[in-house]
């Protein structure tokens, strides 16, 4: 059974996976890496899941406020050892729901054109493609989704 924990960043099974997922996403976007990082830093999120699998640490994600009306969606990831199994799709579902609890109306979020897989779990969940916001405006391999909630 999956265990969803609202958490924050100073959650050290949050705090492990998001250093797995650095390093898998070194691996994939290669010299852009370091672009990246610089706006992935986890202090002081408010609003964090992890996912549990019968007690271990399996997946999290992250929402945090872009707006007063949007909130972006931050540092998803599942642990190799659980993924094909849905875990991300619960994982984002229960940041969408968080959001509108928060009195969010979309949430937003970036990945990279390398990253397949998030992509279509975004477009499966209902994220369209939007122009890239924020730092991401003229990056090339950044895809960036929208979803009204």
């Amino acid at each position: 059974m999956l265990t969803l924990t609202r958490t924050t960043s100073d959650n050290p099974d949050f705090r492990r996976l998001v250093v797995l997922l650095d390093q898998d996403l070194k691996e994939k976007d290669g010299d852009d890496h370091a672009f990246y990082a610089q706006y992935n830093k986890v202090d002081a999120i408010k609003e964090v899941i992890v996912a549990y699998k019968d007690g271990v640490a399996a997946g999290c994600g992250a929402i945090k406020s872009y707006t007063e009306t949007i909130a972006e969606v931050k540092r998803m990831f599942v642990h190799p050892d659980f993924r094909r199994q849905g875990k991300a799709k619960q994982i984002l579902t229960a940041l969408e729901a968080w959001a509108k609890e928060l009195n969010y109306s979309s949430t937003i979020l970036e990945t990279g054109m390398k990253q397949a897989d998030a992509i279509e779990l975004y477009k499966n969940s209902g994220y369209t493609v939007i122009p890239n916001y924020g730092q991401y405006v003229g990056v090339e391999n950044s895809v960036c989704m929208q979803k009204q909630l």
